[in-house]
């Protein structure tokens, strides 16, 4: 699902990318605001908060939004830098190093709640805006901005605008592709959901609070490598039946 690019890329790959990391960005959300009463994959929110303090002239306040903000706008950054630096480099697959990224704070998140306290609560959402500030990017990138998973705003509007284009066969006739889109669109909302469901019954029932990240990390690294493995599992089970065949 990320070794597949460009033209080679299909509904299947976008499918299964979505699905993944949707229900990671919706676990995310709702383990980092369960936590810090903060929202953690967008910023829109964070950006009405940041002009009302300034407009209130409490500077210091709006400067904690803004740095939320900006860190998302960094993560961004840093994965389409990432992506584009190492793009020439054909034996390597360019999304893996801002999703190894992504990876890595998510687990130094969880890892470092069961150690010491945390006492710097906005610079962990601050790390958590990067983490998907990269998602987003990434995802963007690799889907040629067919998919994105952090924020459900831009989807509800395009799927409604699609669902109501159905019923105009005349102006849209090609039924196929927009059921196509919905089909993308409403899975991208029901795991981002299912995420966020599985990440606040793990952090409140289980109770594992932040180490619910973890489990987070783990479903984005055994996709980033789900290919591999697949692609492994093929060619051994042709060799077999070569073999077998001789």
């Amino acid at each position: 699902m990320f070794r597949h690019q460009g033209k080679s890329r299909t509904l299947v790959h976008n499918l299964r990318i979505a699905t993944v990391l949707s229900f990671v960005a919706g676990l995310v959300n709702v383990t980092g605001f369960l936590a810090f009463q903060q929202l953690t994959t967008n910023v829109t929110g964070h950006f009405a908060l940041f002009i009302n303090d300034v407009a209130d002239f409490e500077f210091w306040r709006g400067t904690v939004y803004f740095l939320y903000i900006f860190s998302f706008l960094f993560g961004s950054f840093v994965a389409s830098f990432l992506i584009e630096k190492f793009r020439e480099n054909k034996r390597l697959n360019v999304f893996v190093l801002p999703t190894l990224i992504e990876c890595l704070v998510l687990l130094s998140i969880g890892v470092l709640s069961n150690i010491v306290e945390l006492k710097s609560p906005d610079l962990i959402v601050c790390l958590l805006l990067f983490a998907m500030g990269l998602q987003n990017s990434f995802v963007t990138k690799i889907s040629n901005a067919v998919v994105r998973t952090t924020h459900l705003t831009g989807l509800f509007t395009d799927l409604g605008i699609e669902i109501s284009q159905l019923l105009f066969p005349k102006s849209h006739p090609n039924r196929s592709k927009l059921m196509t889109t919905i089909k993308l669109r409403t899975s991208i909302i029901l795991f981002f959901f299912m995420g966020g469901f599985v990440g606040g019954f793990l952090y409140s029932k289980v109770d594992l609070k932040l180490n619910t990240l973890i489990f987070g990390a783990l479903t984005l690294l055994v996709s980033l490598f789900y290919d591999d493995f697949r692609y492994n599992f093929i060619r051994t089970k042709r060799r077999y039946k070569q073999q077998k065949a001789a």
